[in-house]
């Protein structure tokens, strides 16, 4: 298949000759935040610049979700099964509720308003990590400019309490972020400034502490050439599948390039759904795209 390069020989048990790149819909303007509802067989994702979460379904097709979406972007699910999204023009992390209420879970820190939280993601203790770079602020185009009142920084929020706490402020721009499957390593991709005349483009790797809630390391895990690492999700493996500048990179745990899924445009996002997790949703720009591949998603501890 033209879509897949194959660099190590594992990588070949992990797709298909026969599964296609799959172009589901196109007509958006960048999508990002796609989240695989199992038990509803739905997938979620964001169109920030039109500040709305579509819905997609096999049956179905798309719909609306949810329009204005306070140009929504990173998006999860919490252990009840509630959607948790990040907002760039409301500059908070929410959750909506089982009978539709949203619910503002992170706005501030220390009194000062967030940046425009990016990514999210769920560890198996309830407690929610995101990313808070201020590119949603910097224009227009995704939420609107504002001022930026924090560093960049990535998050814990303890439902339980409701504090939040700082995990990381050594970024120049923290975005998408995920755990291995066994929560004992915490990739976190920065993006740089944007624009910066020396960009910063890469996946770091963090050891988890102990207490589940503090980390520590912050290697250089990988970059991916051409363009940014920005969203990525591990395979139960332990294998990381990031966005990249053409396609998507399935990286193994050493940080070892296996093999790429050519996609025609700019990868933003991804996620594993399905029905046994093993197809994934690529979102590319404007276009949503799907492919079936011999390897599930980490399933939550």
């Amino acid at each position: 298949m033209d879509e897949l390069e194959i660099i190590d020989k594992r990588f070949k048990g992990y797709v298909l000759f026969n599964a296609p790149l799959e172009q589901l819909g196109d007509g958006f303007r960048w999508l990002e935040g796609p989240v695989w509802f199992g038990d509803r067989q739905c997938l979620l994702f964001s169109d920030i610049p039109n500040d709305r979460i579509m819905r997609w379904s096999e049956a179905g097709g798309f719909e609306v979700f949810r329009q204005p979406a306070g140009f929504p972007n990173g998006q999860t699910r919490d252990r009840q099964g509630r959607l948790i999204t990040c907002s760039h023009y409301n500059r908070c992390v929410t959750r909506t509720e089982l009978d539709g209420t949203v619910t503002v879970l992170a706005d501030r820190f220390d009194g000062k308003r967030l940046n425009s939280p990016n990514d999210v993601v769920v560890k198996s203790d309830g407690s929610i990590w995101f990313t808070d770079p201020p590119y949603g602020i910097h224009t227009d185009y995704e939420g609107g400019k504002q001022k930026s009142e924090v560093p960049p920084r990535v998050y814990r929020f303890d439902p339980g309490d409701g504090t939040l706490s700082i995990v990381a402020d050594d970024f120049d721009g923290p975005n998408g972020l995920c755990f291995s499957p066994d929560e004992s390593r915490l990739y976190i991709s920065d993006t740089g400034t944007q624009p910066s005349d020396e960009p910063v483009e890469h996946i770091r790797v963090f050891d988890v502490d102990g207490d589940g809630k503090t980390i520590r390391g912050g290697d250089h895990f990988y970059k991916s050439i051409p363009s940014n690492a920005d969203g990525f999700r591990c395979d139960e493996d332990g294998n990381v599948w990031t966005s990249a500048g053409d396609g998507v990179h399935c990286v193994d745990p050493s940080g070892a390039l296996l093999g790429k899924i050519k996609v025609p445009s700019q990868v933003g996002n991804i996620t594993f759904g399905g029905r046994n997790r093993s197809r994934l949703f690529i979102c590319a720009s404007h276009t949503l795209y799907a492919i079936y591949t011999n390897q599930r998603g980490a399933q939550r501890p």
